[in-house]
């Protein structure tokens, strides 16, 4: 772990932030890899279809992107389903923006495509692996991989999933081959975990974890303590709700495209009433350190001993610049008693209506 003192300026020279006088690097799980606290996240930057967000300016995309790493901000998250191939395309084009020296580390994931009528197929045969990672090479025009992912064991979740063995024993002879630097793997459990790690060291989980939603805490993360798996977890602001700009207004105002709409329990009844709730707490801690609700909820996940860093999305520069400090901020232990004294009980993943 090192830290180190960074003063942001964007390329314009109107944009400067004062981030803080040190943000701590971590070494992610067992590669040699040098992360910030936070990732960007590009998952909304897909745009519409599968799993959409909703419409999307890919040149607000890109700004995004600049002004993450501009921030402070070394690493993206991103996959080939998040729309279509999309993001990883519009990655590419933001790298080709950003000077050698700046680039940020990009990490993707597979096992989740798609057929010529757009229908979402999962699979880890090997054949099938290599094509998404060639693919995504070809999309994100690098040679390398930094941190290439199993984006879901099975899916949907529950599902049997025989071939996870097949799926990661690829990914590690892509590794050896040269064209995937580290590997891991997301939304797996700990008897997934336990399948492929005597294959194979897994160097990075990512699963979903906010304050909202804690199922994790039990097994999972003391499983990546022990085994020194690096854990990136997404979702902090689980999905927007706890960024405190989050009102009953703006939910019954999203698209019908908007797959929070009809998936996430947090934006409907019994939940939303409660989510709102917490939303209002980060708020107030927020504002006697002069920082955003969105800091506070990022904070708090990035307190638990076991994470390595959040992957925070963004769809304009506007929106980095509200998370941007949470690259250096903490909560205390009295505010994060303070908090948990008022969680609700956790909620599922998801919930389909």
């Amino acid at each position: 772990m090192t830290c180190c003192a960074i003063r942001c300026r964007g390329r314009d020279n109107r944009h400067e932030i004062l981030i803080s006088e040190e943000i701590i690097i971590k070494t992610l799980g067992n590669s040699d890899l040098e992360i910030s606290p936070v990732g960007l996240g590009t998952w909304a930057i897909g745009g519409e279809g599968i799993f959409g967000w909703g419409p999307q300016n890919d040149a607000d995309s890109i700004a995004a992107i600049r002004r993450a790493v501009d921030s402070g901000i070394n690493w993206l998250d991103t996959a080939a389903i998040y729309g279509m191939g999309h993001s990883e395309e519009v990655v590419a084009r933001a790298l080709d923006e950003i000077g050698d020296s700046e680039r940020p580390l990009v990490f993707t994931k597979s096992s989740l495509l798609w057929d010529d009528e757009k229908n979402v197929i999962h699979c880890l045969e090997a054949d099938s692996i290599r094509k998404e990672v060639e693919d995504s090479l070809r999309r994100l025009r690098v040679d390398v991989i930094v941190l290439s992912q199993i984006h879901w064991p099975p899916f949907p979740p529950g599902a049997p999933d025989p071939d996870l063995e097949e799926g990661w024993t690829t990914l590690a002879e892509l590794k050896e081959e040269g064209k995937v630097r580290a590997i891991g793997v997301s939304n797996f459990d700990v008897t997934q975990m336990e399948r492929v790690r005597p294959i194979a060291p897994i160097t990075s989980l990512q699963p979903p974890y906010s304050m909202l939603m804690r199922q994790i805490e039990n097994e999972i993360l003391p499983y990546c303590l022990e085994h020194d798996i690096g854990v990136i977890v997404y979702s902090p602001m689980h999905n927007g709700m706890l960024t405190g700009a989050m009102t009953r207004e703006r939910v019954d105002a999203l698209p019908e495209s908007d797959w929070r709409k009809q998936v996430n329990p947090a934006f409907r009844e019994p939940h939303l009433s409660r989510s709102l709730e917490v939303a209002e707490l980060l708020k107030d801690i927020g504002n006697r350190h002069g920082r955003p609700a969105a800091e506070v909820a990022i904070a708090w996940t990035l307190h638990h001993p076991a994470v390595t860093g959040a992957i925070v999305g963004a769809r304009n520069a506007g929106q980095v610049d509200g998370f941007a400090g949470a690259l250096a901020f903490r909560l205390s232990d009295s505010e994060i008693a303070e908090i948990d004294a008022i969680l609700p009980e956790s909620i599922t993943r998801i919930e389909r209506s």
